[in-house]
């Protein structure tokens, strides 16, 4: 049956793709407080996700609360980086960085990139992320939209250059 994938006995579930945009999305929405900034870019995905998947060079220079990351660990997809950001706080972030994709995770702080291929041309980009609550899976809301928008912002005009 088209669509559908046969799991243990008699059992059957629906099968569904989700492109890296949209699993962040799934991720964010999973977060209370948790936002989502998009836009598409008229630029290939491999041009964008060099820039974004950078993490210490490209990362810091559109991510406008980041003033260093440094990777200290980066095998088979997962990573770990030391950042700090322009107001001195520091982080160990550990979590996800392949093609399109990076999760990454601190005690006090998430951040999510994504990017995939449009149909028409040019490549949707996704961020999210944020200060965690302490001792909860959420994230506080004051002023996370307007830091995601400035950030795909900043991306868009590094691109352009």
């Amino acid at each position: 049956m088209k669509g559908m994938i046969r799991m243990d006995g008699d059992e059957r579930w629906p099968a569904a793709e989700l492109d890296d945009v949209r699993r962040l999305r799934v991720m964010a929405a999973a977060i209370p407080g948790g936002r989502v900034s998009e836009r598409v870019l008229p630029v290939p995905l491999d041009e964008v996700w060099a820039v974004m998947g950078d993490l210490e060079d490209g990362f810091g220079r559109f991510q406008p609360d980041m003033r260093r990351v440094r990777v200290v660990r980066a095998e088979r997809g997962r990573v770990v980086a030391l950042a700090r950001s322009r107001f001195g706080m520091r982080a160990r972030l550990e979590g996800t960085l392949r093609p399109g994709w990076c999760w990454l995770q601190s005690r006090f702080l998430i951040i999510g990139m994504a990017a995939a291929s449009e149909p028409g041309g040019g490549t949707r980009v996704a961020v999210t992320g944020g200060v965690r609550v302490p001792g909860r899976a959420a994230i506080v809301p004051v002023g996370v939209r307007r830091e995601l928008d400035r950030a795909l912002a900043r991306l868009e005009e590094q691109l352009r250059v």
